[in-house]
């Protein structure tokens, strides 16, 4: 039933008389926020006018009010920023982990949408013109791909160009955040990214021919370098081992010679997330990619074939990680390199784009035509979007493929967007 009430709230399915929270104030629901499937509050950067008040933030849902207790979320500083706690039934005060009673707003599932939510689940799982899909030609499918594969390198280009900016003209730091964005795999991508923008890779070049103090910055900057970073339960391990002790140490000698602000670790996600993506994995995976110098613009310009840059961006962590998770968690021995999925995504999502952008941007088409030829030469992505359209009858082949029909869910099927999608188009034409 938490399901149903997520799905109420995504589509904004709301009672049509005015809401009311449970302390009497009245609740406009602006924007419903983006809706989150990981670790954290249930939907992000939502807005909703709460007695006249504008409050944008995280919105969160349970079935009932103790279920913010039982789940541990008035511990969890992730929570803190939680605007509004919708509930089928408030049977309790809530309370953030700064001791800020949260507004609550009871939320009834309308009988009618009760009685057709086994339908409404179904017509989600596909786009509503699924079933014309085998019918359209082939022409017609591989020139709207191919549009839309174009349409998705120019938004990475777009989002780079903005790292571009933020990093005063700086390519190679844009270069270096993009990397570290997906380093972050999806789940901790945010974090990745907040991260990158806050490593001075001028002065972490003075000390790159020293791999411990690069990954002591690295480290200390992703705040996992605080003691409070480490689980109690391993705590003591962590401590007595000696080396968490000895990167600290060095980072904070860095960060006094550099002036170094880190993030906090409370941005990182754990949740659902298997050990060898824990953030200590990838950033020393990143830390030996940058020390043997295999981290930078000017070397990614340099390849040419989809195996330059298997061999590029393949990296490994150093000793320690071999037989840890986390500081003070053990594991069996392993490189924990990057497996060979995750450095494909590497190259579809980081290194693909950046030569297309680096293209447009000196007007090199050498480089964009370089691009589009990497994604054909590599197989398709393996995700529940690229096996929905391929359940619908549409054939995938390609990565080119892949990031068309990724682009394609998301900008116009998602949206509803149907009037600007030409498989939309052949399906209002053929139900005229």
């Amino acid at each position: 039933m938490e399901q149903l009430l997520h799905y109420v709230w995504r589509h904004k399915l709301l009672p049509l008389g005015e809401l009311k929270a449970t302390d009497g104030r009245s609740v406009e629901v602006i924007d419903p926020g983006l809706h989150n499937r990981n670790a954290g509050p249930d939907f992000f950067n939502a807005k909703v006018r709460i007695g006249g008040t504008l409050w944008v933030g995280n919105v969160e849902l349970h079935l009932r009010s103790v279920d913010w207790y039982q789940h541990g979320h008035d511990r969890d500083p992730r929570y803190n920023n939680v605007v509004l706690h919708v509930v089928s039934i408030a049977d309790t005060d809530v309370q953030t982990e700064e001791g800020y009673y949260l507004p609550q707003l009871v939320l009834q599932v309308p009988p009618h949408i009760k009685e057709h939510y086994e339908e409404l689940l179904r017509c989600e799982q596909y786009p509503p013109c699924y079933h014309i899909i085998p019918n359209l030609s082939q022409l017609m499918v591989h020139s709207w791909m191919a549009a839309l594969q174009t349409e998705r390198l120019e938004q990475k280009t777009e989002a780079i160009r903005e790292r571009v900016e933020r990093s005063n003209g700086s390519w190679e730091d844009a270069y270096f955040q993009t990397l570290a964005r997906n380093y972050g795999f999806g789940i901790n991508g945010d974090a990745f990214e907040q991260w990158a923008q806050t490593v001075p890779l001028s002065a972490v070049g003075k000390h790159r021919d020293d791999l411990f103090q690069v990954e002591a910055i690295f480290m200390g900057q992703a705040g996992l370098l605080d003691e409070a970073s480490i689980p109690e339960r391993y705590r003591a391990d962590a401590l007595s081992e000696g080396y968490f002790t000895r990167l600290r140490n060095e980072y904070l000698y860095l960060q006094h010679k550099f002036q170094l602000q880190p993030i906090s670790y409370v941005v990182w996600r754990f949740l659902r997330l298997r050990p060898q993506n824990f953030p200590h994995i990838r950033l020393s995976q990143l830390a030996n990619l940058y020390y043997e110098r295999r981290a930078s613009l000017s070397a990614l310009i340099e390849c040419e074939t989809v195996d330059d840059l298997r061999k590029l961006l393949d990296s490994h962590v150093t000793p320690y990680w071999e037989t840890h998770y986390m500081f003070g968690l053990e594991s069996p021995k392993n490189s924990k390199k990057l497996s060979i999925s995750s450095t494909n995504l590497l190259i579809i999502n980081t290194a693909i784009p950046m030569l297309f952008a680096v293209g447009r941007h000196r007007q090199k088409e050498e480089l964009c035509d370089r691009a589009f030829d990497l994604l054909e030469q590599m197989k398709a992505e393996r995700n529940h979007i690229i096996t929905m359209w391929q359940e619908c009858g549409l054939p995938v082949k390609t990565a080119g493929d892949s990031q068309a029909l990724i682009q394609l869910k998301r900008e116009y099927c998602d949206r509803k967007d149907c009037l600007r999608c030409r498989f939309g188009y052949e399906y209002l034409r053929a139900s005229r």
